[in-house]
């Protein structure tokens, strides 16, 4: 059931403003990927194995003013948000949309690492370079493993995970910070 509030309408919220059982856990799993985005950006403040300051989140910040900076984390969050409604209303089957998504972000990430590589080893240096990049490889496969096992299984919490999965790799790892910072 939706509520509308103004012009903004809320998934999964009854009269009154509680949460349907259907939305809550997709709410509570796009809220905690606050903390791989955080890990991500925020923990270290430079490269690091376990926080490699990835695209997603690190350019919005470079890009906001230092003291809206930590604001970048929210990102993984609101497009978790936006690209799954149908999480809201219990969608067991995964969307089309995701498999572009992830065919898309691996072509990507294919390149970023091509493009971005003597980078990594001039300023990273070899180890960081190679396993952040071996890290990234164990992402994307178990990735594509999860979208292959929950393809023709249709399972709400197959793709609530698939899902928080992405979006956590994204947030956390995905297209990694080679190179100087400014």
């Amino acid at each position: 059931m939706r509520v509308l509030t103004g012009d903004l309408a809320l998934p999964g919220l009854r009269r009154g403003g509680s949460l349907t059982k259907s939305s809550a856990l997709p709410l509570s799993a796009g809220f905690s990927l606050l903390l791989p985005a955080y890990t991500g950006l925020l923990l270290a403040g430079v490269s690091t194995l376990l926080c490699p300051l990835p695209f997603l989140t690190v350019t919005p910040a470079f890009i906001l003013s230092s003291q809206f900076s930590h604001a970048a984390v929210l990102i993984p969050p609101l497009l978790f948000f936006a690209g799954n409604p149908g999480l809201f209303k219990g969608q067991m089957q995964v969307p089309n949309r995701s498999l572009v998504l992830l065919m898309i972000a691996t072509a990507f990430s294919v390149i970023w690492f091509a493009e971005s590589w003597k980078y990594g080893i001039e300023y990273q240096g070899r180890h960081y370079t190679h396993a952040i990049c071996g890290l990234n490889g164990i992402w994307l496969a178990a990735l594509w493993i999860m979208l292959a096992s929950r393809w023709h299984r249709d399972s709400f919490a197959g793709n609530l995970l698939l899902h928080w999965l992405l979006f956590a790799w994204l947030g956390w790892y995905a297209f990694p910070y080679l190179g100087e910072l400014p």
